[in-house]
């Protein structure tokens, strides 16, 4: 995502704090959170499709993170040492000509048996979220969250 201003493009490496800016930021980050969270609230996760390259990504995070336990916790020290940015970065670099803002910060929940909360979040890229979320939902670990929502309701 190129950030731009009035007088032209912004480097991030040298750009003061913007307040606005990170309030905007915080906004986007908040309303992908809420949107997400109603979808699942009305539609099971492992019926949902996040992209239309949701097999691709999938399989390639099933290739390159064999090992992650989509049950666990994230351990978001491992997932942001210098092994972990670099593993994904390998990853997230791949969809940048394919995923629009495949790159772009939101949040997911640490667990997929948690809901969001303050505490129960961890900051991760666009590119992060689908991988793990596609993988969740396909597990159906987030199916929880509609059965919870509609509890009680006739069909």
């Amino acid at each position: 995502m190129a950030l731009n201003s009035a007088g032209g493009p912004i480097d991030p490496e040298t750009a003061d704090n913007n307040e606005e800016m990170e309030k905007q930021f915080a906004v986007k980050v908040v309303e992908h959170m809420s949107t997400y969270w109603a979808i699942l609230e009305k539609l099971p996760g492992s019926k949902l499709r996040l992209t239309k390259y949701d097999d691709e990504i999938l399989e390639h995070f099933n290739k390159d993170f064999p090992d992650f336990d989509l049950k666990a916790t994230i351990d978001e020290d491992e997932m942001k040492s210098k092994e972990g940015k670099e593993s994904w970065r390998n990853f997230i670099n791949q969809y940048e000509k394919k995923v629009g803002d495949f790159n772009f910060g939101t949040m997911i929940r640490a667990n997929p048996a948690w809901e969001y909360g303050e505490k129960e979040t961890i900051f991760v890229v666009r590119m992060q979220f689908y991988a793990i979320e596609i993988a969740r939902n396909r597990a159906g670990l987030n199916d929880w969250i509609y059965e919870k929502n509609n509890a009680g309701k006739s069909s």
